[in-house]
């Protein structure tokens, strides 16, 4: 399989595939081409594959607080795993989707096998975190976690870090919750439903690579 790709600085790409193609068949074959091994590659209900470019600096320190934060409580907790940006859920709408961050019980994991686990994981994730950077598109991000709620997420944070503000999904609610934190000093965002318990300081992923 061959066809022209370009990429330009936080420009994501979408392939749509004709209808003689197996959509599928084709994000395996993308994911095993050597020059896309660093690039995000997802997929949709609709078999659309986004190819996805690397994270910028500021943003991958940004999200290396979140997860370190994500996995020291999870460690803690005892009840669960926590997943960075690379992992790769399968939904059961057929889409194929990556969180910046993410958590899955124990008990949910259980219900997989050993193989599958080293494999993409065939489940729905209970915590999810999206992290917009600069070249990310708001409302395509809003898509997303509406599509991760769709999917059985429960819980659901995008994470506006130039506007310091977080929007809050839940299972259950027709619109998220919206918690603006600019004005404020407290920049502790405390989790509940299936991470209650779970604290994420915002005050480095506000800050960013300023406080040099």
């Amino acid at each position: 399989m061959t066809f022209p790709l370009s990429f330009n600085r936080g420009r994501t790409v979408i392939i749509h595939p004709d209808e003689a193609e197996d959509p599928h068949a084709l994000f395996t074959e993308l994911c095993r081409i050597d020059a896309l091994e660093h690039f995000r590659i997802e997929q949709d209900a609709e078999g659309n594959i986004s190819i996805l470019p690397p994270a910028g600096g500021e943003s991958s320190y940004q999200n290396t607080k979140i997860t370190a934060q994500l996995d020291r409580w999870a460690e803690q907790d005892g009840q669960g795993k926590s997943f960075e940006s690379n992992v790769l859920f399968l939904l059961p709408d057929g889409s194929k989707r990556s969180p910046d961050a993410s958590w899955v019980s124990n008990e949910r994991l259980k219900t997989i096998s050993r193989k599958e686990r080293r494999e993409f994981l065939p489940l729905v994730p209970e915590f999810v975190i999206e992290l917009k950077s600069p070249t990310d598109s708001f409302s395509r991000l809003q898509l997303k976690m509406q599509d991760w709620i769709r999917n059985g997420v429960l819980l659901g944070w995008l994470i506006h870090p130039d506007k310091q503000t977080v929007l809050v999904y839940r299972k259950g609610s027709s619109e998220p919750q919206t918690i603006t934190m600019r004005e404020d000093p407290n920049t502790l965002l405390p989790a509940d439903g299936p991470v209650r318990g779970f604290v994420l300081d915002l005050k480095h992923v506000w800050l960013g690579l300023d406080q040099l």
